[in-house]
């Protein structure tokens, strides 16, 4: 019999049944409100865990998935289940083994497991687990220290040790890939020439993450000498190349973009990490993904890429692009670190506040017991809440919403289920307050978070979700429901999730891989040993279409290639593009992306048959397209360079925008932007948004709206806090008889910031302000054009202050910089009168009246210090 045979056997028949008798304890035993039938469960003490554990050391040997995550599932039993010390012992030389050095960790933190367990080991296990130990390790060139590392730690550290290759790693949600590139990228920076480093996130709440956790570790460390940033600044950017000091940029795609244009295209990045790399394949962004990634790379064409994706199928297909004489390596792991149990729920007949659970494995269903309610749930959305509140009581529970709303009326149901203590925590009550003060007084977050419960969702101020994020992994939050943000990227663990019929988008059923990537948020390795995803009602059709997923990889596919895959439809597309009704195009935004992407090329390349994606499509597909994008450029006056500058804008809509310039019947004055504070700053911004889209792109529809959207960009740009905004926007919505609940309202004032002053107005008008800025040189009114604000990072980060700016680009959050800039008189300070500023004020902070978490931000960022109460977070 040979090993793949034995370790077959073993799996499927010599331990099976004790095995599952192992799981469904283990798993019984991580929810609460379970009443177990003792007659339906074997006992654990009919256990041979000799021969259990011969097994998972057998198993530990494999590369191959099944047989590794059966090690890990008995070494985990061993562990948590009441069992001699030798047994723990044992199950601790698996895990050493399985190079699972942070589930060791835990347990000696959680006295599963007695201290100094090596030393009981026989000669030869000591031996072997040191040897074991040197070579589950990689070396820091920085410091000369080594850092424990699983399996996949170790195959990225040794194939992104070439410096001139591309690299494309993948492994699953809770592997320690976030925690090894950051520490990856500050050896190297430390190490090598990578001078200027960006590091892609695929979004804002992941940025702030990202920078923060590069803070702490060069803090950590005690590394002098890198600066980490998340704001595209020209100054900051010369300073590190003149001076070729380390810099390390933490972007968007977008803000990627913005510095580039800073910079006129002259930027030169030594290394570029890409986080969330599948992303390149989303609606919309992953046009503009792929494009920073390639103009970046035009730039400098040695300039060393890093992907990092979660259980990709194909991660290779990202480095499909890199330069032909640069080496590409493909790093693929998908070895469990930490276990996830599908957990079904389905109602007992006839009884609604008593639920049957079982262990889904594969086709098989195991029982483990029964979940009682403390009342009966009227409707889905009392379902979820009850039942998440009944199994999840000890904390450590996400619970995931189809929306907004519908997180805050999850999260008030299961409020109710928690009594209110005598005494709020300091750092809840804390909470509770930033949320009254820096949203809205009544602000729904603010008394559930008291209560330990809170929602969370991508459109909240960044300070607040952090907050919640970092009380939730502490446990003081013990309840946490959350949208799709929650697979967006945030690295955010818990002990459970429950879900029912999970969306991502408006009625689209989550994919397979979404779901996984998602069910990896339970059980984060080094934080728990397993986690469980709770289903309800797998059996409703409407609820689970495709019923609950099977685990699946991300299938890579970028969103250039999967349009056109259909070229006819592109080339269809493009054949009306000059004569289409822009009010149109909202219906085809996809087309219109990749279209403005393949123009762009277009113009620049003279062909799109000579672009690195021409490789992976049928030339006579692309000839079609080609025909039709050699008619569009002959009708372009826009200058290739222009439209470059904005991706995902299309120069045909940027030539009629120039046209309607052209055939404007009054004072060309009247077109140009004026600065927020100045009193006709509103109608010369309606102007704008009207002619954007009627001309270039509806990005402000419906025009009735465009008042609404113009006071919310100015507000913004006044640098107003968000409690402001929504005050005003409650005002507005009483002048106008507009009736609207105030947590719709403060969603939806929430959501406007985001996705029309952060997202949709930087894009479209700063294409408005350059093309509006080629006209005036072309009549000769160059005297006309101000240069003095940068449209796009004004809009991005919500100032239009030189103190804003800088309290910001010190590390304050917006909220936190506004909230001190309230206090402050002058409006031109640099960073260095900021600091000072603080520090003549440092012993009267607290009369500022600041929320205590901005205050401790302040006192963090710009003095180095923190109060007492930050110094003792979980």
């Amino acid at each position: 019999m040979s090993q793949g045979d034995l370790l077959r056997w073993l799996l499927e028949e010599g331990i099976a049944d004790d095995l599952v008798v192992l799981v469904r304890w283990t798993v019984a035993s991580e929810i609460d409100n379970l009443t177990v039938p003792i007659s339906d469960m074997a006992s654990v003490d009919t256990i041979d865990w000799e021969r259990m554990l011969l097994a998972a050391s057998m198993f530990a040997r494999s590369d191959e998935r099944p047989y590794q995550e059966a090690g890990l599932r008995i070494a985990t039993a061993a562990l948590t289940l009441d069992t001699p010390p030798k047994v723990k012992d044992a199950a601790a030389v698996v895990l050493d083994k399985l190079s699972n050095h942070r589930a060791i960790a835990l347990a000696l933190e959680r006295n599963h497991l007695r201290p100094e367990w090596e030393k009981r080991l026989g000669v030869s296990l000591r031996l072997e687990t040191t040897r074991r130990s040197l070579n589950n390790s990689v070396l820091l060139e920085s410091t000369g220290q080594r850092l424990q590392v699983n399996g996949f730690q170790k195959k990225f550290w040794e194939g992104a040790a070439n410096t001139l290759a591309w690299t494309s790693a993948s492994a699953p949600t809770a592997s320690g890939k976030t925690f090894l590139v950051i520490q990856w990228l500050i050896d190297k920076v430390r190490t090598t020439k990578s001078n200027i480093v960006v590091y892609l996130a695929p979004t804002r709440a992941l940025v702030t993450e990202i920078e923060d956790s590069l803070a702490a570790m060069i803090k950590s460390l005690d590394l002098q000498g890198i600066d980490v940033t998340s704001l595209p600044l020209k100054e900051r950017y010369e300073a590190a190349a003149s001076a070729g000091s380390n810099l390390i940029f933490v972007f968007t795609q977008e803000r990627l973009h913005l510095l580039a244009n800073i910079l006129e295209d002259t930027i030169h990045l030594d290394l570029l990490v890409v986080d969330e790399a599948h992303k390149i394949g989303d609606n919309q962004r992953g046009v503009v993904l792929q494009d920073a990634i390639e103009r970046a790379s035009r730039a400098n064409p040695q300039m060393r890429v890093v992907f990092i994706s979660p259980a990709t199928q194909n991660p290779g297909e990202l480095l499909d692009d890199a330069p032909e004489e640069v080496e590409r390596i493909p790093i693929v792991s998908d070895v469990p670190t930490v276990l996830q149990n599908i957990v079904v729920a389905e109602q007992v007949p006839r009884k609604p506040k008593q639920w049957n659970l079982k262990l889904r494995r594969g086709s098989q269903e195991d029982n483990l017991g029964l979940l009682e309610l403390s009342s009966t749930p009227s409707g889905v959305t009392k379902r979820v809440a009850f039942i998440a509140a009944a199994a999840g009581k000890r904390g450590g529970t996400l619970v995931y919403a189809n929306g907004a709303a519908k997180a805050e009326e999850i999260a008030g149901l299961i409020g109710q289920f928690c009594p209110k203590p005598l005494e709020v925590d300091p750092e809840l009550a804390a909470l509770a307050d930033l949320a009254r003060k820096g949203v809205h007084r009544n602000y729904q977050l603010a008394p559930l978070v008291e209560l330990g419960v809170a929602f969370h969702y991508g459109n909240m101020p960044s300070l607040i979700r952090v907050e919640i994020e970092r009380l939730f992994k502490s446990g003081k939050i013990k309840f946490l429901v959350c949208t799709s943000t929650l697979i967006e990227g945030v690295n955010l663990a818990c002990r459970t999730i429950v879900v029912r019929g999970p969306r991502k988008g408006v009625g689209k059923p989550m994919e397979p891989h979404d779901f996984w990537n998602l069910a990896g948020r339970a059980g984060r390795w080094g934080d728990e040993f397993q986690g469980n995803v709770i289903c309800i009602n797998p059996g409703d059709t409407d609820a689970w279409p495709g019923g609950v997923p099977e685990r699946a990889r991300y299938p890579i596919k970028r969103e250039t290639d999967a349009v056109l895959a259909d070229a006819g439809r592109v080339a269809e597309f493009l054949s009306t593009r000059l004569s289409v009704d822009t009010a149109t195009l909202e219906d085809n935004s996809q087309l219109e992306q990749v279209s403005a992407y393949l123009l762009t090329t277009y113009l620049r390349l003279g062909s799109i048959t000579s672009a690195p994606f021409a490789k992976r499509h049928l030339e006579d597909g692309l000839d079609q397209i080609t025909e039709q994008l050699a008619v569009l450029g002959a009708n372009i006056r826009i200058p290739n360079a222009l439209a470059i500058r904005h991706p995902g804008v299309s120069a045909v809509g940027m030539q009629r925008l120039l046209d309607a310039f052209e055939a404007y019947p009054d004072d060309v004055e009247d077109l140009l932007l004026a600065p927020p504070q100045s009193a006709d700053a509103y109608e010369r911004l309606v102007l704008a948004m009207e002619l954007v889209s009627t001309h270039l792109y509806p990005a402000f529809m419906p025009i009735k709206r465009i008042p609404l959207f113009v006071t919310i960009v100015l507000e913004w740009l006044h640098g107003y806090s968000l409690s402001t905004m929504i005050r005003k926007r409650i005002d507005y919505n009483r002048d106008y008889n507009i009736t609207q609940t105030l947590p719709a309202l403060i969603r939806e004032t929430m959501e406007l910031v985001e996705q029309i002053a952060r997202f949709r107005a930087p894009k479209y008008l700063s294409a408005y302000v350059e093309v509006l800025n080629f006209y005036l040189k072309a009549i000769g009114r160059a005297d006309l054009i101000d240069n003095e604000l940068d449209l796009g990072v004004a809009l991005e980060f919500g100032v239009s202050s030189r103190t804003l700016l800088s309290l910001m680009e010190l590390g304050l959050s917006r909220m936190s910089a506004v909230a001190l800039f309230e206090k402050i008189v002058r409006d031109d300070l640099d960073k260095a009168a900021c600091i000072d500023w603080v520090r003549t004020r440092e012993n009267q902070l607290e009369n500022l009246e600041l929320p205590t978490i901005i205050l401790n931000e302040v006192r963090a960022k710009l003095l180095g210090t923190t109060i007492v109460q930050s110094q003792n977070l979980g």
